[in-house]
């Protein structure tokens, strides 16, 4: 029996007037997801535990089955584990968004956050700006370290967890009120604008109508995490595929293998087919039992406030990730469990996380139920099953309960 996991971050969502009030999930063409739903369990998971944040970090913990009260120690370390940052015990990770802020002639503290991601920057043009911010910033104390498109880290040496809001929960707003109150990251944060808006690079960028890079924004703090053996922890060998450092930091701190997928960028845009492929090598040729496939689209688009895209983010993963890994799987004859959720909701109304429940599904090519029902939010509170503790699904998954 093999074992997979396709999550969809961020695709559930609240019901829209201009998708003849329905979710984006609901309206969006799945056929895939529509002929499993028919064979499938649905119903509702909790994935953020009471009294926390709704993050990527917290929600992706307890869908791998860690307890995110127990093993949570912030999500910048989980991501300094995924690019080999060294860290001592007294380091504290923060994530270093290159984001894009406005450039009106105002003071800094008045100028408004306009795009968490800078129009998703390639990895090759936002480590040019990183190292021109790393010449003029890093210390010994400071230190920064290149990650994946505009997600770096800084390393603060004997630093504290301080409070720091997640730019995607402030986009279209001034950002004084947001700044570190630790004086020297609001510094650093004011100067890496200073030398980056008129960097040779954002300039080009802005000529090509595209989202300056202007702008370091800290978030995300923790100390280094330990996380127990997945494999130990569940008696089964897991692969994670993903683009976001986020999810390969947590495999890495959990002892799973890391695919890396050439062309896999966490956008709407990312070599879809080639996660499928990656999983597939794991389970059938590698020896692996599990393999969770992470796309990062549909939640990138709900901060963006794309009803388009959000809709075309889960069409592709329905067409481009769910389809051709069943394919393959019944045509060789493969005994699977398929669970098909997201993390947690980004609603376009507010682009940003929130903690409601989310639905789930599912499938066993051994038992394939008989039900009359169609995969989204509405089917899954329809239902009547609930898990409200996140971290025991993959336990259902594996039989375990």
């Amino acid at each position: 029996m093999k074992y997979i996991v396709v999550l969809g971050d961020g695709m559930a969502d609240e019901e829209i007037e201009a998708l003849g009030n329905k979710t984006p999930l609901a309206y969006a063409s799945t056929p895939e997801m529509d002929r499993l739903s028919k064979m499938s369990e649905i119903g509702m998971v909790h994935t953020i535990p009471d009294g926390m944040k709704p993050g990527s970090d917290t929600a992706n913990l307890a869908v791998l089955g860690y307890n995110p009260k127990v093993y949570y120690s912030g999500r910048s370390p989980l991501e300094a584990l995924s690019i080999g940052v060294p860290m001592k015990e007294t380091d504290i990770a923060l994530r270093c968004n290159i984001v894009t802020l406005s450039e009106e002639n105002v003071p800094f503290e008045e100028k408004r956050i306009l795009d968490h991601s800078s129009g998703e920057i390639s990895t090759e043009d936002c480590a040019v700006l990183l190292e021109a911010v790393r010449k003029e910033l890093e210390t010994e104390v400071y230190r920064f370290y290149v990650g994946t498109s505009y997600r770096h880290c800084l390393i603060w040496e004997n630093g504290s967890v301080v409070e720091l809001t997640p730019p995607h929960d402030v986009l279209g707003q001034v950002i004084g009120q947001y700044l570190p109150e630790d004086e020297a990251l609001a510094r650093m944060m004011k100067r890496s604008y200073d030398i980056l808006v008129n960097h040779p690079l954002n300039i080009e960028r802005k000529k090509k109508g595209l989202n300056p890079a202007n702008c370091c924004w800290f978030w995300g703090a923790g100390t280094k995490p330990g996380l127990d053996s997945f494999e130990k922890k569940t008696g089964k060998r897991g692969m994670m595929v993903s683009a976001v450092d986020l999810l390969k930091g947590i495999a890495v701190g959990a002892g799973m293998g890391v695919c890396q997928v050439e062309g896999a960028n966490g956008g709407l845009h990312t070599n879809y087919e080639g996660k499928v492929e990656a999983a597939l090598k794991a389970l059938l040729e590698d020896g692996y039992d599990f393999a969770y496939i992470h796309v990062e689209a549909p939640d990138e688009m709900g901060h963006q406030g794309s009803v388009e895209k959000k809709v075309q983010a889960i069409e592709y993963l329905d067409g481009r990730v769910i389809k051709p890994l069943t394919e393959k799987l019944d045509r060789e004859g493969i005994d699977y469990r398929l669970l098909v959720l997201p993390d947690h909701p980004t609603p376009i109304r507010v682009r940003t996380h929130t903690a409601d429940s989310v639905p789930y599904m599912l499938y066993d090519s051994t038992a394939p139920l008989a039900k009359d029902w169609i995969y989204n939010e509405k089917t899954g509170r329809d239902s009547g099953k609930s898990v409200e503790q996140g971290y025991q699904l993959i336990e259902h998954l594996f039989h375990k309960q």
